[in-house]
């Protein structure tokens, strides 16, 4: 099941697990948590309902994925923080997050939506590229105490002309 993030604990939920997983998948360090910490509390301090919002996934009751949509830059959506918990994966939750953002991000009135991810999570690549994003740009950086590289993924959702149409 997919819910708006609402109930106690959930923002709290999001930043142990991102800080949590990547830590063991990835070997990131603190700096990650406390940069999904600030998205967190930049969202919680202030979004706007309408045009922002976050989403968990549950299995059996229990929190096992996030995503989140908020105003990005040029007036695009961003989508940020997309998680599937270990306990979560193999129920199709990472795809069903990202159309869960992306539905909400086009019925908001936005023309694209924009995502900044880092090139080993090949998993949430992969869901990116099956519903039409195109990758944008890449930039090698040393972050979370690893070397990486950043992408930039973009789906376009309104073309100017009330059509829909991807990046090309």
């Amino acid at each position: 099941m997919i819910r708006q993030l609402t109930k106690p604990g959930d923002l709290g939920w999001v930043i142990a697990a991102h800080g949590e997983v990547y830590a063991r998948e990835y070997g990131w360090d603190g700096t990650f948590e406390a940069l999904v910490a600030r998205i967190v509390a930049d969202f919680a301090s202030g979004h706007d309902a309408e045009r922002e919002a976050g989403w968990v996934a549950e299995v059996d009751g229990q929190r096992v994925g996030c995503v989140f949509c908020v105003a990005g830059p040029e007036g695009t959506a961003q989508l940020r923080l997309l998680l599937v918990h270990p306990s979560g994966r193999g129920h199709g939750l990472g795809g069903r997050l990202v159309d869960t953002c992306v539905r909400f991000a086009r019925d908001a009135g936005y023309p694209a939506v924009r995502l900044w991810t880092n090139d080993p999570l090949t998993a949430a690549r992969a869901i990116y590229l099956s519903r039409g994003f195109v990758l944008t740009g890449e930039e090698p950086h040393h972050s979370f105490g690893v070397d990486l590289v950043g992408q930039t993924y973009e789906l376009v959702l309104d073309d100017g002309e009330g059509g829909h149409r991807l990046v090309e």
